[in-house]
């Protein structure tokens, strides 16, 4: 962490951002100042994690929202802009899985998928960028995936989402630009967290044998990442997508 907190002052609203990567990303936006929306479906969970930063110093607020329904994206962005006063940084993070080969997957599995990962992206960027008009400035993140690039055996709709996410970012940045707004995506790679974890051995080790690092990344490694692309450091960063993957994907 820098001595100087880069975000001071800055509103950051984090979809997924109770929990897992999304909650590495929240705690290092915290730590350079930001005051956070920890956005989750689950209004508990976010209540928690929220109350953890709160503990630490950092203004945090919870809100439940099933990003998958515009009308939730919409209040929730109105409550943000009610409660803070702003909205500077929305990091679209939120995402699931519904793993199958393709000619096993059904309808149900691709889109309960698309609509989180890929709508749920589309409503939170169509709510947050209003504000972020108003005041010419802005920084979008979407989290992305290494297999929204190459595809993946039995993640059709994940590949799918996460391939969308990132034109949807440089869509974004090309619509948005002149307004001051920069948006951009994170593809990580194989990173270890409690979802890996669960994996077999023999999954992990293939995984391994593919990524030059031979490692996986961790939560802070993504965070770190989205942390430069929301800070003043990025201004002229916009439309690119960045891989957090070890070198697997080169």
């Amino acid at each position: 962490m820098s001595l100087e907190k880069r975000l001071e002052g800055k509103v950051a609203v984090i979809t997924g951002g109770a929990r897992g990567i999304g909650k590495a990303i929240s705690t290092r936006l915290a730590a350079e100042g930001a005051k956070l929306a920890i956005v989750d479906i689950m209004l508990d969970v976010a209540e928690a994690t929220a109350a953890e930063f709160r503990a630490a110093g950092t203004e945090a607020r919870a809100y439940a929202a099933n990003v998958a329904k515009f009308e939730d994206a919409e209040s929730t962005v109105a409550a943000v802009v009610k409660d803070f006063g702003r909205l500077d940084i929305l990091v679209n993070n939120a995402g699931i899985t519904k793993d199958n080969l393709m000619l096993r997957m059904t309808e149900q599995e691709w889109d309960a998928v698309i609509a989180v990962n890929l709508k749920g992206t589309y409503n939170f960027t169509k709510a947050a960028v209003r504000p972020m008009m108003k005041q010419r400035a802005g920084k979008i993140v979407n989290i992305a995936s290494v297999v929204g690039r190459m595809g993946n055996v039995g993640q059709a709709n994940y590949s799918a989402s996460k391939a969308g996410v990132i034109a949807l970012a440089k869509t974004t940045a090309k619509e948005f630009a002149s307004r001051n707004i920069q948006a951009n995506a994170v593809a990580p790679g194989y990173i270890e967290t409690e979802m890996t974890a669960k994996l077999p051995q023999e999954a992990r080790d293939a995984f391994l044998t593919v990524i030059p690092a031979k490692r996986g990344g961790s939560p802070t490694d993504v965070a770190n990442v989205v942390y430069f692309l929301v800070s003043p450091d990025s201004d002229y960063v916009t439309g690119q997508v960045i891989n957090v993957d070890g070198g697997m994907l080169m």
